[in-house]
């Protein structure tokens, strides 16, 4: 049975010295080498190899304390984010924590679930344990930080912040003509919760791209959601409310993919099929879209992605490698599965038909909206 080296109390420490003996080099060779500084430029390559191999063989471990105070530095960047256990989060932090791990930064996490209060006080207490730098995600920033500053979903223009978005017109324009291509006329929408950074400008988009498509948004097919879940319930009761409303619709565009999926346990306890009778269209592409029955058609962000490319966005500026930039855009792409197909045939010529929605009783029986309707049986 193998077992992992294990370092001995009483084994004598291994420090920059001692490299520096074994080697016959000067410490500030070692640490430009080890620290892959400036200088380490002037080193030849050899050299860095056997100092490299030393490291490796004696176990050198860096003591990233002493480094910080040397340095005045603490390599430590603070994650402010809404909360953690939604995929959305969980993904992008997920980014952010890879690639600050291979440029052997920390990192710190608050969470503040959208009370300014909290996140004001947390704003504070992460500058007094010295972070460099903040990473938001899916927060409102109003105010310049103190410290240089990435948003993820970051809509609002605040001097010294990085808001890191996706294209969200391109996005909505994606969806709405896929839609368009397979048939559908009468859409329904799911607008996001109030509290999320990217409902409003996500709401605008859909508005900008079905006014350049035609697709006309009907008042009674468009809901609201009023609550801050990490779950399918975030969109279920709001997918039956629109149902209540009698209005009927071929497709619907919810807000991500947890209203997606939570619409269309909505529809099938109404007796209605997706996509068969209604197809339905998320947003995000978290890892849960791929189980949803049927696999969820949806708008994929690179949410890893982005939160890699905000974690070295930061570290450029901290470092003083690149210029500060505003704003930068992340192209989405749409992603066709299951859960969108073709709209029910006209019932004659230039007329569309349109699903009608079924309703749930309280004894759990269905009824139809609209007389004289026939719905194809299930299965």
């Amino acid at each position: 049975m193998s077992m992992k080296r294990t370092t001995d109390r009483n084994e004598p420490k291994v420090t920059l010295q001692t490299l520096a003996r074994r080697l016959n080099l000067a410490v500030g060779t070692i640490s430009a080498a080890l620290n892959d500084s400036p200088a380490a430029r002037a080193i030849p390559e050899h050299t860095k190899r056997r100092i490299l191999d030393a490291a490796r063989e004696l176990n050198y471990q860096p003591n990233y304390f002493a480094r910080s105070l040397r340095l005045q530095r603490t390599y430590t960047i603070g994650v402010i984010a809404e909360q953690i256990g939604d995929p959305y989060g969980a993904m992008v932090i997920s980014g952010i924590e890879e690639h600050l791990r291979e440029s052997e930064y920390f990192f710190l996490t608050v969470i503040h679930r959208h009370d300014p209060r909290i996140l004001q006080n947390y704003s504070r207490m992460l500058v007094t344990r010295g972070v460099e730098g903040f990473i938001t995600v899916d927060t409102s920033i109003t105010e310049r930080p103190s410290r240089p500053t990435v948003a993820v979903a970051g809509h609002t223009s605040v001097p010294g912040v990085t808001n890191l978005i996706l294209d969200q017109q391109l996005a909505a324009r994606l969806v709405l003509t896929h839609l368009l291509e397979l048939g559908h006329r009468d859409i329904a929408f799911m607008k996001g919760p109030t509290s999320s950074s990217d409902s409003a400008t996500r709401w605008a988009a859909i508005c900008a791209a079905s006014d350049e498509l035609g697709v006309r948004i009907r008042p009674k097919l468009v809901v609201q959601i009023e609550q801050d879940l990490t779950t399918p319930q975030l969109g279920y009761p709001f997918a039956k409310g629109l149902l209540a409303r009698q209005q009927p619709f071929t497709a619907l565009f919810a807000y991500n993919d947890l209203s997606a999926i939570g619409a269309i346990w909505a529809f099938r306890e109404a007796g209605l099929n997706v996509p068969e009778d209604i197809s339905v269209v998320g947003f995000d592409d978290v890892p849960l879209a791929v189980f949803s029955s049927p696999e969820l058609t949806t708008v994929r962000q690179p949410l890893q992605r982005m939160g890699q490319i905000a974690a070295k966005t930061l570290i450029d500026q901290i470092e003083g490698k690149a210029k500060f930039q505003a704003e930068i855009v992340i192209e989405p792409e749409l992603i066709v599965r299951a859960s969108t197909g073709p709209a029910s045939r006209p019932l004659s010529r230039g007329t569309q038909r349109s699903v009608v929605p079924a309703i749930l009783s309280d004894d759990g029986s269905t009824s139809s909206n609209l007389a004289n309707s026939r719905r194809r049986p299930n299965g």
